[in-house]
């Protein structure tokens, strides 16, 4: 595993390639829920992604099937799920975006409780400014005008926080493994909310365009297996505290992409608010690579 102060050469222009594919799944998938419900899109998603990655996907050991099944549900089920729901209920791609991110020092704050884990006075202070900025973004007329939407994504950043502390866990599953049984363990309960809260979903999937069924297939191609493949591929050669910095360009990109291809009008109080939160994030994952960093060795001359 490279060790080195940040990316470079080709695996610079790797991660950038992952942001822009993150980032314009929030615009193509934006449009798709314009004709299927979310949890139908996501239902459909994770489908595409099972057929993909099935040739390739091996059984799990028997252990961590209860651990791999949580997973599923706080993730595949309960995150993406919410999450399109809340990208369809903001209106916009921006606040969307950012909030997300605020599963990072949720995460810290599920591993400090959860597993123990211990974190410095520096950080602590990042986690506060990234929630303190949500509230600053609160106050965007864009956001103000879907107050809701807020709501859901805040719940959607919980469910992958706990997605992330069961994943560290995890072993003796690859990355293709996780992410196919994961999809494969999502389809039938995100079937059945939709079929729940959805009552007509199925009839706008037979008539959903291109550009539904086109959004779920990118999402399923590029977001899913192509960014998740490419991210797995760097965090083998480099600390994922590494890389973590570079992907929050993703917002960053589908902020720009919202207000080109979207209409978003961003006000000061979602700037600010999201300057906080990425901020926040980058110091949580600067000084998640300075822990993880070997001290180094105090050489002591000859006399």
């Amino acid at each position: 595993m490279t060790t080195g102060a940040g990316l470079r050469g080709r695996d610079l222009a790797l991660a950038l390639l992952i942001c822009l594919c993150w980032a314009f799944n929030f615009l193509t998938s934006a449009h798709a829920l314009q004709e299927i419900p979310p949890f139908l899109f996501t239902a459909l998603r994770m489908a595409i992604v099972v057929l993909l990655l099935s040739a390739f996907m091996r059984p799990p050991p028997r252990s961590q099937w209860p651990r791999l099944a949580g997973i599923a549900l706080f993730t595949g089920v309960l995150h993406f799920g919410t999450s399109f729901l809340a990208l369809k209920l903001a209106g916009n791609l921006s606040s969307p975006a950012i909030v997300t991110q605020t599963y990072v020092p949720m995460a810290m704050l599920l591993a400090w409780w959860w597993l123990g884990e211990r974190f410095a006075w520096r950080t602590a202070l990042a986690i506060t400014l990234s929630f303190a900025g949500v509230l600053v973004l609160g106050f965007d007329p864009m956001v103000l005008d879907q107050p809701l939407a807020l709501v859901v994504m805040l719940f959607s950043s919980l469910m992958v926080a706990i997605g992330t502390v069961l994943m560290r866990r995890l072993s003796g599953v690859g990355m293709v493994d996780q992410q196919g049984w994961t999809a494969a363990l999502s389809v039938l309960p995100l079937l059945a909310i939709s079929a729940l809260v959805e009552p007509h979903g199925f009839t706008a999937l037979r008539e959903a365009t291109w550009i539904g069924w086109g959004g779920a297939l990118y999402a399923a191609v590029f977001a899913s297996v192509l960014g998740h493949g490419l991210f797995f591929w760097l965090v083998q050669r480099h600390p994922v505290a590494q890389v973590t910095p570079y992907l929050l360009l993703t917002p960053v990109f589908a902020v720009l992409l919202g207000i080109v291809f979207w209409g978003d009008r961003p006000g000061p109080a979602l700037w600010i608010g999201g300057a906080m939160v990425l901020g926040g994030v980058l110091v949580i994952a600067i000084r998640t690579l300075q822990k993880a960093r070997p001290p180094v060795a105090k050489v002591t001359p000859e006399v």
